[in-house]
């Protein structure tokens, strides 16, 4: 996307932080004539390592900085839902899931940090999961009544109102756990492994791609409420990404070695997103004072006022502790399940790419295999913990903030600490919840045209790993993206189209065959794993070089990546620890250890994780 890139993918532009002199090298770096990351000076030096302890009043702000760089994408899951929950003229529910989600996505980030992956990398909703959710409630059971569609019809305290979105909620709760325990299984079993030996590039490419493509239709909606205020969105997040990141503006600053003086910062590359959005959000505040939008709810614009749920921040309490079952006894639907497989299997395999691209950026060596089957379990666990709250979705590793290490240059975890603790406290503030529903939905549809537009980019950049002057892998590709976007849309215009006889099984067909990511990434997978191909032709060569699972078990290593409060030195003492796939046993090969870690680094010139081009935003 951007013209001038460093190799691990991140524009070569710091978050400046005066005062800070404890620069340290990556954990790796011993020998750095022997690094391939030896002449990127400032990737290679970090403000504050993965195990250092930066000032307090640093820690929260940096921390704030993460909560806001996930801001965007973790608030679009709820927006997005509420349409297929029949929730769009309810806006009091919507801050509801939006501080639920924020809560939850606080929690995981805290497990992950303390018992998962313990690298510095934060926790929330994930786009993997709303394709399949979208697709369950788009089922001829689960659409939502016409009356639900008429703001003037609505009663959001009517039982039977209630009782419409709580039960569509409810069964994605139940799925959602239900296909959770899979991945919390994968993940401590030590599993992992095997599923990466048969997904390459060709199964992830179109996977990944379709999660964005197949959301077009809520851009389009969301966006054609006002396309003026969409397109207006859309430039802003544009310009300040793509043609300000450059620039740096100067802030008043204060420390104790230079009193009061100015710091230059690349705010523009760093919040691009939440820039766009609020000066968007003002502009229609602004246009809705002085009547330049339409108050007849029946004219073109009207949504793009400010005021359509002015009244929700008033209604919505200061203070609300989110629990699990607020909503209700989750229900299981088997179609529901196996929709949410398709999505935590592809969520996975992002996850241990992130966790690589996590640990360069903040001076940690590799992951050895015990801490990736650790992070993966402890995702799952989120999942499971975010199904039983109720957000209607589940939890995997953002992207956007592993590439915030590589800006800021601080690469410890206690600030995704501080970032984890701050959105639990946003999660039980009501009010905040409920401000962020009076954003005007052709701001969201601009967002959207934007971030779904990255997302599908990000899943064809797997790509990169494969010959495509192959027609073996042209044809792969081609098919299965045509496919993924065939068959679901042809399925949703016909969907009495299915009729087998077994009411359970016409519906797991329905919702599969509705859900493009899967579609997509079946075909991929099945053509890649059965039309003979050399492993450099299918890109497994690069794949496995950049996806390495290293076994280095170094000094450095046990110091990230060992379980916390002396946990693993009292296991250490034990015998059946090393047949425990997510505990860390020691070993003694050190010096075969320490040449896996050097040449692990060798591998990973490229991006580790194709979905970090999301950092562009």
């Amino acid at each position: 996307m951007a013209p001038e890139k460093e190799s691990n993918g991140l524009d070569n532009y710091a978050f400046a932080v005066d005062g800070v002199e404890n620069l340290c090298e990556l954990a790796d770096g011993k020998d750095r004539k022997n690094s391939d990351l030896s002449h990127e000076d400032n990737t290679s030096k970090l403000a504050y390592c993965v195990t250092d302890v930066p000032p307090w009043y640093l820690c929260i702000i940096l921390g704030i900085q993460h909560y806001l760089t996930a801001f965007g994408g973790i608030i679009a899951i709820p927006l997005i839902l509420s349409q297929g929950l029949c929730l769009q003229h309810d806006s009091l529910t919507q801050s509801h899931l939006i501080s639920t989600i924020f809560f939850v996505s606080g929690i995981c980030t805290l497990l992950q940090v303390t018992f998962g992956v313990r690298l510095p990398i934060l926790q929330g909703g994930t786009f993997t999961l709303l394709a399949p959710s979208m697709a369950l409630l788009s089922m001829p059971e689960w659409v939502c009544p016409a009356w639900t569609q008429n703001a003037s019809l609505v009663n959001t305290s009517s039982p039977e109102f209630i009782n419409v979105w709580q039960s569509r909620l409810q069964v994605l709760q139940g799925s959602i756990m239900v296909g959770s325990l899979f991945q919390v299984f994968v993940g401590f079993s030590g599993l992992i492994g095997l599923f990466m030996r048969f997904i390459g590039p060709l199964t992830i490419a179109p996977t990944i791609s379709l999660i964005g493509l197949s959301l077009y239709d809520s851009a389009g909606m969301n966006a054609g409420n006002h396309w003026g205020i969409s397109a207006m969105t859309t430039a802003l997040i544009i310009l300040f990404s793509q043609y300000l990141r450059h620039i740096a503006v100067p802030f008043p600053t204060y420390n104790r070695a230079e009193k009061c003086h100015t710091s230059r910062m690349y705010i523009f590359q760093i919040l691009p997103v939440l820039l766009g959005i609020t000066l968007s959000w003002l502009i229609c505040y602004l246009f809705t004072i002085y009547n330049v939008l339409p108050s007849d709810p029946t004219q073109y614009g009207y949504l793009a006022r400010t005021d359509i749920n002015g009244d929700v921040i008033s209604r919505a309490p200061w203070f609300r502790f989110p629990y699990p079952g607020q909503w209700g006894v989750p229900t299981v639907s088997l179609a529901g399940v196996l929709g949410i497989l398709a999505g935590v299997i592809s969520s996975m395999i992002e996850s241990v790419g992130d966790y690589h691209a996590c640990a360069r950026l903040s001076g940690a060596p590799p992951p050895p295999k015990h801490a990736i089957n650790r992070g993966i379990g402890i995702e799952g666990l989120g999942c499971l913990l975010a199904g039983a709250w109720g957000t209607g979705n589940g939890t995997t590793s953002y992207s956007e903030n592993v590439g915030a290490l590589g800006i800021t240059k601080v690469g410890s975890r206690m600030v995704i600490v501080a970032g984890g603790f701050l959105m639990i406290i946003m999660g039980v503030f009501g009010k905040i919840g409920a401000i962020f529903t009076t954003i005007p939905t052709p701001v969201i549809g601009g967002m959207f045209l934007v971030m779904f537009g990255v997302i599908s980019a990000a899943g064809v950049s797997n790509l990169q790993y494969v010959d495509m002057n192959s027609s073996r892998n042209i044809f792969i590709f081609g098919f299965s993206m045509f496919s993924g976007l065939v068959i679901p849309n042809w399925i949703l215009k016909n969907p009495t189209a299915i009729a087998t006889g077994v009411i359970e099984l016409d519906q797991v067909l329905q919702v599969l065959l509705t859900t493009s990511m899967f579609v997509g990434g079946f075909f991929g997978f099945i053509l890649d794993n059965t039309i003979p191909g050399t492993k450099h032709e299918r890109g497994i060569i690069a794949w496995n070089k950049a996806h390495e699972e290293d076994l280095d078990n170094t000094l450095e290593s046990s110091e990230v990546y060992d379980l916390p409060f002396g946990i693993s030195s009292r296991l250490s003492s034990s015998s059946w620890v090393r047949y425990v796939p997510f505990c860390p046993s020691q070993k003694d090969n050190t010096q075969e250890q320490t040449m896996s870690s050097s040449s692990s680094l060798d591998t990973k010139k490229e991006p580790t994780d194709p979905v970090i081009v999301g950092v562009a935003l």
